[in-house]
């Protein structure tokens, strides 16, 4: 029997009917959750599942239950399939994540979609939590607990984004629940001498990305943008903004970064790259999938990896090899901030000197001061042996 509800949360009533198949559906009825309006919502909710409840294809069910709600409250009905949902979802975020962060929110929503099949065509209303819990069980099958949690939480940001444009009253995905076995192992770290041996076999190139890496503690992908813009050698700064979280990074060159970065020839264009061969496959695509393929071959020249087992890209997981044990490039930020915490950098530091950033961190911490930045990476030990000096650059 259908009937109205009213949430704290919502200025509208709620509507609460029952379909063909036994299901309890809710949708918002659009009318103001005022006593003397009831009446009025009670008749779209009876209306909702008269329409509901009948033999009808899911197309002709929209489009009548949209022209009963038009009728009766003289407002269009917002209804979107599934499919149109998530497009207009991927769109809207594309200005506001990172290109990888988005590519991963692609690849989340075309598996649900894909899992829903035809349905993913009828409204975004009618998916349900036992569709997502369904959902969840079969990409268990080939994907890592931890890889599993991490696509259900792209799901419920975007059926919360749903509920709260009015499209859904009810967030399927709010109470599907972690999966167990999800905790992830600790990413290993490089030895001193592991980081000696590396930098003594990779080319002039990739020695100056990991010493960057190392002692700026940042990823990839920034160390590959990095052009000679981002230093300002007279105030031994190096300033980015991160691609993952868009946070402003300005910290003091470590001495053995600064003495490597004085090594090197600087160019009369502030925006050339830093290491142009990294920069040119990052600028294709932004993808460092080739670039990580490329440290991970360096490694196995080391003898840190095994060849047989690097560049997996399938299986269970995302980043199944590194989760597996396997040193990578963004060890070397582990790396960074492991040798600062033993050298005693207090937390908030350290944090604020890699980019990192905790909610838990930022209740505790407002600032950390430029002195504390520059004690900080003074305390990194000194990997750059003389032969790496080369022609010293021109200042800035």
């Amino acid at each position: 029997m259908a009937c109205v509800i009213k949430r704290p949360e919502s200025s509208c009533w709620i509507a609460c009917f029952t379909d063909i198949h036994g299901r309890r559906l809710k949708r918002t009825t659009k009318v103001p959750a005022k006593e003397r309006e009831r009446r009025r919502a009670l008749e779209i909710a009876e209306s909702f599942e008269s329409v509901a409840s009948k033999k009808r294809s899911a197309l002709y069910v929209r489009r009548v239950i949209s022209d009963l709600h038009q009728k009766i409250t003289g407002e269009a009905m917002a209804v979107q399939s599934l499919r149109e949902y998530v497009a207009a979802w991927i769109a809207a975020k594309s200005h506001e994540v990172a290109p990888s962060t988005l590519m991963t929110y692609n690849t989340d929503t075309k598996k649900l979609i894909d899992f829903m099949g035809d349905r993913a065509d009828q409204d975004i209303a009618e998916v349900s939590r036992q569709d997502l819990l369904d959902f969840r069980a079969e990409e268990m099958n080939s994907l890592s607990p931890g890889s599993v949690n991490d696509r259900i939480k792209v799901l419920r940001m975007v059926f919360k984004s749903a509920r709260r444009e009015g499209l859904i009253s009810d967030n399927p995905a709010e109470f599907v629940d972690s999966v167990r076995g999800a905790k992830r192992k600790p990413k290993p770290v490089f030895t001193i001498d592991q980081l000696r041996a590396v930098l003594a076999t990779a080319d002039d190139e990739w020695k100056s990305m990991i010493l960057f890496g190392l002692y700026s503690g940042q990823r990839l992908g920034d160390v590959a943008r990095l052009t000679w813009a981002n230093l300002d050698l007279p105030l031994r700064e190096l300033r980015i903004e991160t691609q993952k979280t868009g946070k402003i990074v300005i910290q003091s060159l470590a001495g053995p970064l600064l003495a490597h970065v004085e090594s090197l020839p600087v160019s009369d264009d502030p925006v050339a790259p830093i290491h142009p061969r990294a920069f040119e496959f990052v600028g294709r695509d932004g993808s460092t999938s080739e670039l990580s393929g490329q440290f991970v071959d360096l490694l196995v020249q080391v003898g840190l990896r095994q060849k047989k087992a690097h560049r997996k890209i399938h299986g269970k997981g995302r980043g199944v090899g590194s989760a597996s044990g396997g040193l990578a490039f963004h060890c070397l930020r582990h790396t960074a901030v492991t040798m600062l915490k033993e050298a005693g950098i207090p937390a908030a530091t350290v944090m604020e000197l890699t980019g990192h950033s905790s909610k838990e961190m930022s209740e505790h911490y407002t600032h950390v001061g430029k002195e504390s930045l520059t004690l900080a990476a003074e305390a990194f030990p000194s990997l750059v042996a003389k032969k790496l000096k080369g022609k010293k650059a021109s200042k800035k």
